[in-house]
């Protein structure tokens, strides 16, 4: 089991990782994300979403203003921050947990002032650095993804999550964001084949080496799709499967749409983790 380890956040929130899983509902407030784009068209319909999914179990809200879906239309900064910053601003008052997912710094620096808590940045600090210093001005929790888009990639999976990741760290550790607010994401689906990333679940435990908790993101992606058969829509127990499967491999956070499902796949996980002890 992963050691307990306390995840500091913005507006002196914590968070306790490692004992049990906990579960990052997503809320993309887009009209394209590849899973559930043009479903929160609005404020209001985007917080009744979030609210759901809070009930069936989700510990934090990761909210999302723009696709990361390969080809998707790029967003400018602007239309980004006027899709998520009236839903940060109305779930701040409901003690819910939030996150910005986003690569741009000020786009950050708005959520967090809205009532974010942690932001979640697919580029790990690397597609706009400023991020790192809104996360170390802010104390907000900084989640770091690993992406293959727009460089090399090393040719064994996990040498190029450590080389990416390490150079993330570099840059949040020299804008001063602390360990304990720092958690790591290996970025599934992003820019890796099949057989890439079931080589990153199946040798998931070496990515603990870095010292960080980790987070990770399967749900409803295309490689779910290539080994299950199946379309977008119908991937949700494969997900589940990789979530008990990367919970057991040591993973601490679950970033996925069906809350319900993934909680019990996970709360199974954790009975067997307990036993072990």
């Amino acid at each position: 089991m992963t050691p307990p380890r306390q995840w500091k956040l913005a507006h002196g929130r914590t968070l306790d990782l490692g004992a049990e899983a906990l579960i990052m509902g997503v809320l993309n407030v887009t009209p394209d994300s590849f899973s559930d784009g043009g479903r929160y068209g609005s404020a209001a319909t985007a917080v009744e979403a979030a609210l759901r999914l809070a009930a069936e179990g989700a510990a934090i809200i990761d909210v999302g203003g723009e696709s990361t879906r390969p080809g998707a239309e790029p967003l400018d900064a602007a239309e980004e921050q006027d899709r998520v910053l009236p839903v940060i601003e109305a779930l701040a008052a409901e003690d819910i947990l939030l996150s910005i997912d986003t690569y741009r710094a000020e786009t950050a620096r708005l959520a967090v002032e809205a009532g974010a808590h942690i932001v979640n940045d697919v580029w790990g600090a690397q597609k706009d650095p400023a991020i790192a210093r809104v996360a170390a001005q802010t104390g907000a929790g900084l989640v770091l993804m690993h992406t293959g888009r727009e460089r090399q990639k090393l040719p064994d999976v996990i040498a190029d999550q450590f080389f990416f990741l390490r150079r993330s760290l570099e840059i949040v550790h020299q804008a001063g964001v602390k360990d304990e607010q720092i958690v790591l994401d290996p970025g599934f689906g992003f820019a890796k084949d099949p057989g890439e990333n079931i080589a990153i679940m199946a040798r998931f435990s070496e990515l603990l080496g870095l010292g960080f908790p980790v987070a990770v993101g399967t749900s409803r992606k295309r490689f779910l799709g290539h080994f299950t058969g199946r379309e977008v829509g119908e991937r949700d127990a494969a997900t589940a499967a990789t979530s008990a499967l990367l919970r057991v491999k040591g993973a601490s956070i679950f970033r996925v749409h069906d809350v319900a499902a993934n909680r019990d796949a996970l709360r199974v996980a954790d009975a067997m983790l307990a036993a072990e002890t």
